[in-house]
């Protein structure tokens, strides 16, 4: 790694880290935000909502703005617009004001996406998969410290608005650290260098409607089956396992346990080992089983050491899906990024309102039933982006290179 890239993406790697908080950071501020628009805890799910959509709405245009302004004022407007998000929430009026906010927040997120995904690559050609999977590293890492600051607030007495104030502050200096590192150079999306490289993977170049179509599927998927385990791992505990409110809580920290610990293995695989092809179809095979298992053994303890695997094996497909998209469709990685990403939101909206739908017509077993049937469709699109790999890549590069 040159040096002025790796400072560039610490602080890429550092705004990723601070995601990881605001995208828990409502729900777990929700006694003082209902109180604050006198509310409830419906309407504070609409909030998270609104940051599902603003991503949904603009990551179609925030990858073309990628291509063609560049990552780097991408990723700074970014951060500018979640300020607004961080320090607006605590002191918004209104609950309408705060799901302008949370709105913003969305835009912010997607902007980020389509500005670091894209750089990564372009700065880490070599390692362009381990790059873009620690991002899913640092955004669980983020997740795992918020709660010891909302705790250290609360046992002080001290403004729940500081949870939002301290992120901002960091964004604010890391914007500014950003701004003097040097990002790598790029005309239209791609430059010739790259062009030569990428072009000597191939045999034939890649079809957007064939690979490109089942990658998209793959961003849905693999969003689908990690939204679904995170909403309803608990509520099967205690409604199928018999397990108390606070054990089956826990099968989230094992859910997240098995998902940091997936990510930071993957980091070192996919450098020496494991091809990010051979990743995203392995995983949701393991996601399957880890399901059938859950619905067919019915004790806590099984469900325990399944939470674990489902973690593990739901972490990081997004970012290898987009990695691979990039890789195949080099000239537009941000249009491209966008597009994935796209379907990604677009399952994190769908998700929770067809699973609550399943959970209101009966046995809440019936959602880790159509959980399966996501799984099986991940499966089929990565058994066709496999097989499309391996004839469109010249195998000695892909034994040497992965």
């Amino acid at each position: 790694m040159k040096n002025q890239y790796f400072k560039a993406a610490s602080g890429m790697y550092i705004n990723y880290f601070l995601l990881g908080m605001v995208n828990i950071i409502l729900a777990s501020n929700m006694v003082a935000l209902t109180e604050q628009w006198d509310t409830d805890s419906t309407g504070i799910s609409y909030l998270i909502a609104a940051i599902g959509i603003g991503r949904l709405l603009t990551y179609g245009i925030t990858g073309i703005l990628s291509d063609r302004f560049g990552r780097k004022p991408l990723i700074i407007v970014s951060t500018i617009v979640m300020l607004f998000f961080l320090v607006g929430i605590p002191f918004s009026p209104t609950y309408e004001i705060a799901f302008v906010f949370a709105l913003l927040a969305g835009v912010s997120n997607s902007a980020m996406d389509a500005g670091t995904y894209p750089a990564l690559t372009e700065m880490f050609p070599k390692s362009a998969s381990s790059a873009s999977v620690m991002v899913k590293a640092f955004v669980s890492l983020g997740a795992t410290v918020l709660p010891f600051i909302i705790l250290f607030l609360s046992e002080n007495n001290l403004f729940y608005g500081y949870a939002f104030l301290l992120p901002a502050v960091i964004y604010f200096l890391n914007m500014i650290f950003l701004f003097f590192t040097s990002f790598q150079k790029v005309q239209d999306g791609h430059n010739s260098k790259e062009d030569e490289l990428q072009l000597s993977k191939f045999i034939s170049e890649p079809e957007f409607w064939k690979e490109g179509l089942a990658l998209i599927i793959i961003g849905f998927t693999s969003t689908a089956l990690f939204t679904v385990s995170q909403i309803w791992l608990p509520s099967f505990g205690q409604e199928v396992a018999g397990m108390s409110a606070s054990n089956s809580i826990k099968l989230l920290s094992y859910y997240s346990v098995g998902s940091l610990i997936s990510v930071l293995l993957l980091s070192v695989l996919l450098k020496k080992l494991l091809k990010p092809v051979t990743v995203i179809l392995l995983y949701p095979m393991i996601t399957l089983i880890a399901v059938i298992v859950i619905l067919t053994v019915h004790t806590p303890l099984v469900l325990s050491v399944t939470s674990f695997f489902l973690g593990a094996s739901t972490a990081g497909i997004f970012q290898l899906t987009i990695a691979i998209m990039a890789e195949l469709f080099w000239k537009k990685k941000g249009t491209v990024t966008g597009i994935v990403s796209t379907a990604s939101s677009l399952a994190s909206v769908v998700l929770p309102i067809t699973t609550g739908l399943i959970a209101k017509s009966g046995d809440i077993s019936h959602i880790f039933l159509f959980d399966c049937f996501i799984a099986t469709l991940g499966i089929l699109a990565a058994v066709f982006v496999n097989y499309r790999y391996k004839k469109l890549t010249k195998h000695p590069i892909i034994l040497k290179k992965g």
